[in-house]
């Protein structure tokens, strides 16, 4: 077989196949921050399986761990029967994450995927309080099931639903539209609450992501998001956090709505929960919501015991603050970075986005952002891009990732920058 031949997935697999278009090399091994495709060519990973992955590929301790218990004869498929691996992972779930953070929340297992977590959280908040109404804002991303796709702002993602959305309201985002640092879209959202010829009526959940990952890595400040929870027990509006990407230390801290000092009420867990890749979903409720009857809300795959024995290891990174720390000073170093190539090429007319590990510089030219994904990836760097328009490259290392690796890949971005701007200058000249 010819190596890197794409001609099997062409011929066989659907035309939704999205990634495989933007990295066209068939893979056959990965380890920690590197994959390799079947040439032997080496990469490294920027896009961490869009945040799925922040502990890198096939860590050791973890894949020891799983190795072990398959060997062993574990339990493979339990639905929710009780298991000692799920008993494991909500015992130190809840010693080393919710406990130290003065977390109250119900576990609930709605399946594998983010989109059923935040199914499920918009089911239970609609439950609760007897609404139906859903306010989403601009931008947000969160997940491809209907409902999901009801509060999911891309217009392409939505029209694929193939019939009307509903029982939803888009809100502006922080900064939505607006140059100054006032609060404008909140008062705006606030004046539609209280005017009740405005024609919203109080629904039952806010749901937003504090920084947002499909939707170009807006990050919305901390008093932003302050505010919004302000309003939420003002009006007994249910707050849920999708913390599906954003979460799990992306941020630079486990819960990405940490440093606003707010307890949602509903938070929406997935991708990295799993720790090794493995699918897992979570959402945690507020106790007092916790009002399922038995199976109300369930899937078949709710069970994967191979993610909770993943996930129960992956935990041990965050047993002391040496990792969150180390965390925090890598996100220094690509924030500085990053800061720099924008003064340094002010012809890509680029600002820096996101926060923490969740990164990137949205580009003013037209299709510069994904020329750069591009000419990265042809350098041997996985990169992808995000936004309404791909306006934006975004950097997703592994939140572990050895200072050498990251360094020698910011090298890459910027040598990719310069090629982009370099054949982009050609272009016009000639």
């Amino acid at each position: 077989m010819t190596n890197n031949n794409l001609d099997i997935f062409n011929e066989l697999e659907s035309s939704v196949r999205s990634y495989v278009r933007s990295f066209p090399a068939v893979f056959t091994k990965a380890k920690g921050s590197k994959m390799w495709d079947e040439t032997g060519k080496e990469y490294l990973d920027f896009f961490s399986g869009a945040g799925a992955l922040n502990y890198g590929h096939n860590d050791p301790k973890m894949k020891e761990k799983l190795v072990e218990y398959i060997l062993n004869d574990g339990i493979t498929h339990s639905l929710d029967k009780a298991t000692t691996a799920k008993r494991d992972f909500l015992k130190k779930f809840n010693d080393v994450i919710l406990k130290p953070r003065d977390m109250d929340y119900k576990v609930m297992f709605p399946g594998p995927t983010g989109t059923n977590t935040v199914e499920s959280a918009l089911k239970i908040a609609r439950k609760v309080t007897g609404r139906t109404e859903v306010i989403s804002f601009t931008n947000g991303f969160h997940g491809m099931t209907i409902g999901s796709l009801s509060v999911t702002g891309n217009a392409m993602k939505r029209k694929g639903a193939g019939i009307p959305l509903s029982n939803a309201v888009t809100m502006p985002f922080d900064r939505f539209n607006e140059d100054g640092e006032d609060f404008a879209s909140l008062d705006y959202l606030e004046s539609f609450l209280e005017n009740s010829g405005s024609g919203v009526d109080i629904p039952a959940a806010m749901i937003l992501e504090t920084v947002q990952g499909e939707g170009g890595i807006n990050a919305a400040r901390f008093e932003w998001i302050k505010r919004v929870d302000e309003i939420c027990k003002k009006w007994d509006i249910k707050l849920i956090i999708d913390d599906v990407q954003a979460g799990v230390g992306r941020t630079g801290t486990f819960f990405s709505f940490e440093p606003a000092g707010i307890k949602p009420d509903i938070i929406c867990l997935s991708k990295s929960i799993g720790g090794f890749g493995s699918p897992l979903a979570l959402t945690l409720i507020d106790p007092e919501m916790d009002i399922w009857s038995p199976g109300e809300h369930n899937g078949t795959f709710r069970g994967n015991n191979h993610a909770f024995i993943t996930a129960t290891e992956s935990l041990s990174y965050w047993e002391d603050d040496s990792f969150e720390e180390s965390i925090q000073q890598k996100s220094k170093k690509i924030s500085d970075f990053l800061e720099e190539l924008v003064n340094k090429y002010p012809e890509m007319k680029g600002h820096v986005r996101g926060r923490g590990f969740m990164v990137g510089i949205g580009s003013a030219v037209d299709g510069l952002s994904s020329k750069v994904a591009e000419e990265a990836f042809n350098r041997g760097l996985i990169m992808e891009t995000s936004g309404s328009n791909d306006e934006v490259f975004k950097l997703f290392p592994a939140l572990n990732i050895k200072e050498t690796e990251l360094e020698k890949g910011l090298d890459i971005i910027e040598d990719s920058v310069k090629a982009v701007l370099a054949a982009e200058k050609e272009l016009v000249t000639n």
